[in-house]
């Protein structure tokens, strides 16, 4: 088998909350002990409701935060060893941010948003290759070159996100995380941008870390699915087997939410609603971060936290049931 691109082990990341003069601060534990690795060329899903910790493993993985704690690895490099390798590999790593909005300068046309990663990088060449080769990312993302010229109000929310994959691939990256890139956009516009994913994925051979809300979305796109909560990951397989099979019981309840466009079936199934709600994260729960809200917790869950059980298959389960 081959090595996988991006490894991670241990990831630890914390925020200080509050303190002063004579009080440490609190710590927020948003990240807290993950391990994950992803393959060349495919999709790592990652759900859970929100502020699980989702978005600060993208921002952490990518570089944007410095770990708390832990080790990542891209292409067997450590990412974060010395100021010269990151940023060597942070030309390799990217990321699409969730609100297009917010994520393009208004004052810079379409054209300079672009193109600008290349002038940081040095890749752009002279004045006529730069513009050729960001018309031909404009093209790429399904957006008429010739409004190169135009500025971020121009456009529509989809267009704006499809600025900020044109952005995102400018600089010929590897690895992509997409954080929740259609959560801001139009239902009717989300499948066109999932679907240019795709088409990206499979013609530039990109590897995607897909953060997202929408779980019927990451079961389409997605190779792998992880599922976290309250900053840990409980429990990752493939896609198509964790939704068919879900054994962690969060993943039977987050799954369980999942509308199935069928009427008589939807009718039959039964919902499974969790009771409490989301311990906090500057002061999580002892054992099993879940047992709180466990119909199956046993006495060990409220003081051991399991550790993540390999069931075969690549069909990882962190829970006391199963081991």
């Amino acid at each position: 088998m081959n090595d996988p691109i991006l490894a991670v082990t241990n990831l630890r990341k914390y925020f200080p909350l509050g303190g002063g003069t004579f009080r440490k601060p609190q710590l927020v534990r948003a990240v807290d002990d993950i391990s994950f690795t992803m393959d060349s060329g495919k999709t790592l899903g990652l759900v859970g409701e929100s502020g699980c910790g989702k978005t600060t493993v993208g921002r952490t993985v990518i570089g944007l935060y410095r770990p708390t704690a832990g080790k990542i690895f891209f292409e067997g490099s450590d990412v974060f060893a010395t100021t010269r390798t990151n940023t060597q590999i942070r030309r390799q790593m990217q990321m699409i941010f969730q609100d297009p909005y917010a994520s393009l300068n208004p004052r810079m046309t379409v054209g300079d948003t672009v193109g600008e990663p290349m002038d940081i990088h040095r890749l752009a060449g002279n004045r006529r290759e730069r513009l050729e080769k960001v018309q031909h990312l404009l093209d790429l993302v399904g957006l008429n070159p010739d409004h190169i010229n135009r500025y971020p109000h121009e456009f529509s929310g989809g267009q704006r996100q499809r600025v900020g994959i044109a952005r995102a691939l400018a600089v010929e990256p590897k690895f992509i995380v997409c954080d929740e890139p259609i959560s801001a956009v139009d239902v009717s516009i989300q499948a066109q941008i999932v679907n240019t994913l795709e088409q990206l994925q499979e013609d530039l051979h990109l590897t995607f870390l897909f953060i997202a809300h929408d779980l019927s979305m990451v079961k389409y796109i997605s190779h792998r699915v992880a599922v976290m909560y309250l900053g840990k990951i409980v429990e990752v397989n493939l896609s198509s087997e964790l939704y068919a099979h879900p054994l962690h019981p969060y993943t039977k309840a987050l799954l369980s939410a999942v509308p199935i466009a069928d009427p008589p079936l939807e009718r039959k199934r039964r919902r499974i609603l969790l009771e409490g709600d989301v311990p906090s994260p500057i002061n999580p729960p002892p054992g099993c971060c879940f047992h709180t809200r466990c119909n199956r917790a046993l006495p060990i869950c409220r003081e051991v936290t399991p550790e993540m059980e390999d069931l075969g298959n690549g069909h990882l389960v962190a829970c006391h049931n199963y081991q």
